[in-house]
């Protein structure tokens, strides 16, 4: 069975930081692109970061850059989302993703996602 299992997630201050986990099983993942989505309450799922596999490129939204980074450890079948400099805005559920590409995923084209990590930032 594939599973993108996520971790990591919760309550914090704005300007603090945290890092999401994103772990794989079932199959191999390496020639997939893995990234993140986040939903905020009434709004639609929206693209986060993205790293490609592939030659370790990494894609990011512009509405986070800066502050987020996604990042892979091929040995472990992983990818994190570091974020820094949270803010409020940031509020939202965060879901891991996985697509044949990192245009792919950034299009939404997602073939298996995470069970989904609620992020909370206070003012």
């Amino acid at each position: 069975q594939v599973q993108l299992v996520q971790s990591g997630g919760g309550l914090v201050q704005a300007g603090d930081s945290l890092r999401l986990t994103c772990t794989t099983s079932g199959r191999t993942f390496s020639t997939y692109a893995l990234g993140w989505f986040r939903q905020a309450p009434g709004m639609e799922r929206e693209f986060v970061a993205a790293d490609s596999g592939s030659n370790s490129a990494t894609y990011v939204a512009d509405i986070v850059k800066g502050r987020f980074t996604a990042a892979r450890d091929f040995a472990m079948d992983t990818v994190y989302l570091q974020m820094n400099s949270l803010k409020p805005e940031d509020t939202a559920v965060y879901y891991c993703a996985a697509a044949v590409s990192a245009q792919a995923l950034a299009l939404g084209a997602v073939a298996y996602w995470g069970q989904g990590t609620q992020v909370t930032v206070s003012s």
